[in-house]
């Protein structure tokens, strides 16, 4: 096929050797397989910030670092370079998450270059030798899906262990290889202590895992990973070889809040009650006039 003109310059620098094919067009980037001497790999082609589907939220890039206060004051400012610095930044965050993560022992796609908004990595392959599925694109028996949930849930917490959070972590996130899953998409990934919506970005993460493995085993939507977890790398207990148990049981602080919120809104409930009987006791009583005579039988 003709090479598209964002590849262009990693052709000509060698580091792809033939463009064999697109394989997805997705909300943030176009990929396509591509040649790399006798290997085939993915070349992933970040889309312009106006074209792409998923917006940079302020919530993700809360608690990321930036080279320089420059940097910082003209993304602030919204400036035609800060936009250009913020771009780079979104594209660096997923080269630096897939680095990390892979030497983490996450099963992510190898990272091998990133050039000109261009990410090159490895391609998961299926058991066929083509482009591995989606897990939504997969029917699974009960038992795989407990074995797949299992597999993953150990992702996210080797991923925490990390330091990140994916943050969009979904079906349509991991593939599924040979091995078993591999978590791909990680340009939204979050720094687990230094952003605020880490927890809930981990519980969305966690709870859409539930989801949809327990479309075929039921007993997994009820599980509480995310916040077993959670509470463990806040303590600062959290390792790789964690075991979970999926329940979890709220602190007591936890539990005494939803107490008092339910003695506020039944003190404010009875002192509405009171005020709306002092106004009906206050209100002039209505004297009934006596029928006139002629209007009488």
């Amino acid at each position: 096929m003709k090479t598209p003109k964002r590849l262009e310059p990693l052709v000509e620098d060698g580091l792809i050797d033939e463009v064999i094919r697109p394989l997805m067009s997705g909300k943030e980037a176009a990929v396509y397989v591509v040649r790399c001497g006798n290997q085939l790999r993915c070349a992933k082609v970040y889309k312009e910030a106006n074209k792409r589907g998923f917006r940079q939220a302020a919530e993700y890039q809360e608690g990321r670092k930036v080279r320089n206060s420059r940097d910082a004051r003209a993304m602030a400012k919204g400036s035609k370079y800060g936009r250009r610095e913020q771009e780079e930044s979104w594209q660096n965050a997923e080269v630096a998450a897939l680095y990390r993560l892979d030497g983490a022992g996450v099963r992510v796609p190898k990272p091998h270059d990133f050039l000109d908004g261009v990410l090159l990595m490895e391609m998961v392959a299926g058991a066929d030798g083509d482009a591995a599925p989606r897990l939504n694109d997969v029917e699974l028996t009960a038992e795989q899906a407990r074995e797949y949930h299992a597999f993953m849930i150990r992702q996210v917490v080797l991923m925490l262990c990390a330091g990140l959070v994916h943050g969009d972590l979904s079906e349509f996130n991991v593939l599924l290889g040979p091995d078993g899953p591999v978590v791909i998409d990680l340009p939204q990934a979050v720094d687990a202590a230094g952003n605020n919506h880490a927890l809930r970005m981990l519980e969305r993460d966690v709870a859409n895992m539930n989801a949809y493995f327990g479309q075929f085993a039921p007993e997994l939507r009820e599980c509480k990973h995310a916040k077993e977890m959670w509470a463990l790398y806040e303590a600062g207990k959290l390792t790789p070889s964690s075991v979970l148990t999926g329940e979890f049981d709220e602190p007591e602080e936890a539990a005494d809040l939803d107490a008092v919120l339910r003695e506020i809104e039944a003190t404010l409930a009875d002192e509405a009650r009171r005020k709306a009987a002092l106004e009906a006791a206050d209100a002039p009583a209505v004297r009934e006039e006596p029928t006139p005579p002629w209007l009488r039988g």
